[in-house]
Parts: C-alpha cells; structure tokens; sequence
C-alpha cells in the first residue's frame, strides 16, 4: 500500500538518514505441450476483461509443462505500488543477510504480511547505499529488466514508491524467487507469501484456498489514477504463477482493480490441476 501524504512526510526524514539475470523461459502466446487445461481459460480471462475499467497486465505460467500466456498489455509498464516489495526482500535475503538486525527481519516480515510502508522506508533507506542504487542495480538480475525509477516525485532519488515495471517484469521475478534464491529463504518468502494478512488476500489469491495461493500485492492512487497489482502462485509447489498489473487510468478506483485481479486469478488457477 502507498499513502502519499505520508510518504513525503517520510521521505524527508528518510532522506536525512542515508545522508546474475533471472533465466525464466522466455513469454509464449503458443499452447505447449499438457497446457490445454490453462490454454482453454485464456480467451474467458481475455473477453472479461474486455468488460472491466482501465489497463490490464498479465503473465501466467505452468511451471510443470512451461506452458506460459500473456496479454497484449503485459509488456505495458505501470507503476509498481507495494509488489516492489517482493523484490526488495529479494535484494536483501541475497545481497545484504550478513548485515540484517533482528529489526531488520522483523520489517522485511511486516513488508510480505502486511505490505507495511514505514518497514519498507526504513529498510530502503538502510541499504541503497551513499548514491541510492542498491536496490536499482541489482533488481535486474532478478529478471526485473524493465523496471524504471521516476524523478520528479521525491528529493531522495531512486525511491521504492515511485517506480514503473511491466507484469513480464513481475513474472520473471517470481521465478527468481521461486527458482534462484537459496532455498531456505524461498521456503520462509513462499511461506509468507501464502499466510498474508487479509488486506492482501485478493488477486492471486483469487485462485481459492484449494490451490494454497500466494501473493505480494500493491494498490496506491497516482497521477494516472488507481492501481491495483498482484503476483504470486498457486498450486503444490507453487507449480502455477500469475503476475496481473491494473492501472485503472480514472476509470475506476482501487476496489474495482481488486475485483478485477482476484477474478483475473479465480479464471484462469482455480482448480487447475496439480
């Protein structure tokens, strides 16, 4: 979740205070081999939201067959809101675990179950380093390759709350998590991911408790409007994932980008099977 009013109350004091590419199977609109469950649900998902305010992104995957479907938007980039946390725990559980304080796992839980703000600010402003570009330079390698910090918006440059990626983005960096990183840490940040507060139970999770969903969601009201952001899996051994980006461009508020993803999600992964 983004507040901007607080955010720039935070931002300020924040600013006084810091005084390898993810190898996921590259995105196919072709039906593999043993995807025809999923493959038969794209066009539903696709005349839905044809129906449904504002701009949608989405990627979905087979992990098991490599079957993998996206839309004509998934390439679109779009303001991250708070999914951008998943990767900077990413950052921090591969990049900086040596130097992590108790507090400092306690914020990066508060990030994962809660999506909390001030954990985020507090960790960011901790470890971007003297030209804040720690998290920058490294979310790349996570298969984030299009993401784009914005100026403009805060004298503390770059910022986690003012940033663009695509859902292709969010995709790969999914994988990255559930394929590269260490896996007692992949263990702990899926586990987190399936046990989040209810104010993220929504988009992925939309593919109902049968299928053991997980997520990292963001929503926030920006200068285009409303966003509304999921990514997560579903299924035994995280085998489906979706990364779904709303941007509702005035159309509609932050609820209508929430029933949307979480409809999105219950399309295309509820009882697909294991």
């Amino acid at each position: 979740m983004v507040s901007r009013p607080r955010l720039l109350v935070n931002l300020l004091a924040g600013a006084a205070l810091a005084a390898g590419v993810c190898a996921a199977p590259a995105i196919t609109h072709a039906a593999d081999a043993g995807s025809g469950d999923l493959h038969s649900r794209i066009a539903g998902v696709d005349a839905y939201l044809k129906s449904r305010p504002g701009l949608v992104g989405y990627v979905v995957r087979d992990r098991v067959t490599g079957a993998v479907f996206s839309n004509a938007n998934a390439n679109t980039e779009i303001w991250t809101a708070s999914t951008i946390k998943l990767a900077m725990v990413t950052y921090l559980l591969t990049h900086e675990k040596a130097r992590l304080s108790p507090q400092d796992y306690a914020d990066i839980d508060a990030m994962l179950h809660v999506s909390d703000d001030n954990a985020a600010d507090r960790l960011w402003f901790k470890y971007s380093g003297a030209d804040h570009m720690a998290f920058n330079n490294a979310f790349g390698g996570f298969g984030m390759t299009g993401l784009q910090p914005k100026s403009g918006y805060t004298k503390f440059y770059p910022y986690w709350g003012f940033q663009k990626c695509s859902a292709a983005d969010l995709d790969r960096l999914m994988q990255y998590v559930l394929m590269q990183v260490d896996p007692a840490d992949r263990a702990y940040i899926a586990g987190r991911m399936r046990l989040v507060d209810p104010i993220q139970q929504w988009g992925v999770w939309g593919a109902g408790p049968a299928m053991s969903p997980g997520n990292k969601d963001g929503w926030s009201d920006e200068d285009t409007g409303a966003i509304a952001n999921s990514v997560g899996f579903a299924g035994p051994g995280e085998r489906y994932t979706l990364a779904i980006m709303d941007s509702l461009n005035g159309q509609g508020d932050i609820a209508n980008g929430q029933a949307t993803d979480t409809h999105v999600a219950q399309l295309l992964l509820a009882g697909l099977p294991s």
